[in-house]
């Protein structure tokens, strides 16, 4: 593809080093498209308030796409601009059912939002008991179930220690259909909903669409399932080599993986 105008990433798996870091040839290449005009946007299945720690290093003060599209969040602003779609408690309640069904056992989490990365005003990320986060449970809410579902969310994460994302999203689907948007951003028994098209590549046309930039223009890196129509909405999609076999499939290159700064090395040919 010709010079890109906007370049989107995934976080986690992808933008990151296996050691969850922005290396130094990695952190170039994004200071040298933004010093280019180019603007980087993130988009990844991380709330606002993961979003900071990443961008802070890279100087991105720009929008970024969260909750896997459902949230539109402004870095250097600190402000939720824009929420594309959110579950209603009785929606959460009958999802949570009819999951629970298929899946016996799982356990459930909610992720909220309100005008800021982290809003005193809510609890932005609340879990019943049992529930065990793979990246570990040193932040959140303790609640009963009833409260977990019991407010608006923009994501309902199901987990289940005993089994993989790829067979929880397949017996997800299997009694929700196309009620909502399954994905999921790690193998490790964890997967998220969210509401109808609430996806990377929706939340990017609402963002490309106020800066002005044509889809075909975008390059868009990722790693997981989460990242399937990012990569088909962008002009060139890319999957790290360390993608998920889903991804690969439908990529227009595969690059280095992650742990050989797979996204700078194609930066690199522009910037």
């Amino acid at each position: 593809m010709e010079k890109p105008l906007l370049i989107a990433s995934d976080i986690d798996g992808t933008l990151l080093s296996p050691l969850a870091e922005l290396t130094a040839r990695t952190l170039t290449a994004l200071r040298r498209a933004a010093a280019d005009g180019v603007p980087v946007v993130l988009a990844s299945g991380r709330p606002p308030r993961w979003i900071p720690p990443v961008a802070r290093p890279a100087g991105l003060t720009g929008y970024a796409v969260c909750s896997n599209g459902a949230v539109i969040y402004h870095i250097g602003k600190d402000e939720v601009v824009e929420v594309r779609g959110r579950l209603e408690p009785v929606q959460l309640i009958d999802y949570a059912k009819e999951v629970e069904l298929a899946i016996p056992g799982c356990k459930f989490a909610a992720e909220r939002v309100g005008r800021r990365a982290v809003d005193p005003e809510i609890h932005n990320y609340v879990y019943e008991t049992g529930y065990r986060n793979p990246w570990g449970d040193g932040e959140g809410f303790s609640v009963p179930r009833a409260e977990t579902l019991g407010h608006p969310a923009v994501k309902l994460l199901v987990r289940h220690q005993g089994m993989t994302s790829d067979e929880m999203a397949a017996a997800a689907r299997e009694v929700l259909g196309d009620a909502v948007d399954i994905t999921y951003s790690s193998n490790a028994g964890l997967i998220e909903l969210a509401a109808p098209g609430m996806t990377k590549g929706s939340g990017l046309g609402w963002v490309t669409e106020r800066l002005d930039v044509p889809a075909d223009r975008v390059v868009a890196f990722g790693d997981m399932p989460n990242d399937i129509d990012m990569l088909r909405w962008a002009g060139h999609g890319v999957a790290m080599a360390n993608a998920h076999p889903a991804l690969l499939e439908v990529a227009d290159e595969t690059t280095a993986p992650n742990s050989e700064d797979g996204v700078a090395q194609v930066l690199e040919r522009w910037f």
